[in-house]
């Protein structure tokens, strides 16, 4: 049943966002890995306006490239409006337009901002009022990353990342992220990090049967001290990113040389996050970054998840 109110347009945003701490387990035989994370959602956004239509479509807008994403049906968003349509029985379809903020193929999540917001959009635009728990467990069937996106805040996930529980945190933390022209595979990263392991694993610690998020980056966290926080920023992708992109080591040295606490690789990279004192010191480092020809932008955690706007 859809609503005789539904409006005619609308808009929705949902967050990018950063791992703190990633560790990840050991190769299942199903292909997949269980991941322990720490999300923080950031202010760079992904905006959803989503229109009635007789089919399913996707257009783009904004400064990130998107000559990559494809506009067919395997597209996040586009199968986030078709799997609503047909959890509801919802006959007709959709126009959506995205304006991207959140860099492809950079680990932040941006395909699952897509699709959080396109989630609430066409929940929203077609008066479906399926509930936040209907939707986000239809986010948990899209992605890993997508119910984070939908909840926002901080979090911890587990399994593939996709099993949420809220984790406290206090105040806000700031951010200088620098993206990159070149995106990742994340499949490609994962498979890396299989490798490496294999091939060192008389030198290094096996990968965790269970892995978990250390205690003190959720007391860092819930302190909310950036300083406590820097000393456990922590990425098992970071050195099969860094592998397959070796130009992310001179970017992490040029952050953290022009004042940043600490820096790291953002999920399955390449966008590296410099986690940072204040808003001073972030424009310091924005600028040291830009000097060096690369492309930095200002964040700050955590925010809101996916939400109407106007």
């Amino acid at each position: 049943m859809t609503s005789l109110a539904a409006p005619t347009r609308v808009r929705t945003r949902a967050p990018g966002k950063i791992n703190v701490f990633l560790s990840v387990g050991a190769l299942q035989d199903d292909g997949y890995h269980d991941v322990a994370t720490a999300y923080q959602a950031v202010s760079l956004f992904e905006d959803v306006v989503a229109e009635p239509a007789d089919d399913f479509t996707v257009t783009f807008t904004g400064s990130v490239d998107t000559s990559g994403v494809p506009v067919d049906d395997t597209n996040l968003a586009i199968r986030a409006a078709r799997l609503v349509a047909e959890t509801a029985g919802y006959a007709g379809g959709v126009r959506l337009t995205i304006d991207k903020r959140v860099p492809v193929a950079g680990g932040m999540g941006g395909g699952s901002a897509d699709a959080a917001a396109t989630l609430l959009a066409v929940d929203t635009l077609w008066g479906t009022a399926l509930g936040r728990d209907e939707l986000l467990r239809l986010a948990a069937e899209l992605g890993a990353d997508v119910p984070f996106a939908f909840a926002g805040g901080t979090a911890v996930g587990t399994g593939r990342g996709d099993e949420l529980s809220p984790a406290l945190a206090k105040g806000e933390f700031q951010w200088v992220l620098a993206l990159s022209d070149d995106g990742l595979s994340t499949p490609a990263v994962y498979h890396a990090l299989d490798e490496h392991r294999e091939r060192y694993r008389a030198d290094i610690a096996p990968a965790p049967s269970t892995p978990v998020v250390e205690s003190n980056v959720l007391q860092a966290l819930r302190a909310g001290d950036p300083d406590l926080l820097a000393d456990c920023l922590h990425n098992d992708l970071q050195a099969p990113a860094m592998h397959l992109q070796p130009g992310l080591a001179a970017t992490l040295e040029v952050g953290e040389r022009s004042g940043a606490l600490a820096g790291l690789v953002s999920g399955s990279g390449p966008t590296v996050a410099f986690l940072v004192a204040d808003i001073d010191a972030a424009l310091e480092v924005q600028v040291a970054l830009s000097a060096a020809g690369l492309v930095a932008v200002r964040a700050s955690g955590p925010v809101h998840g996916a939400r109407v706007v106007h």
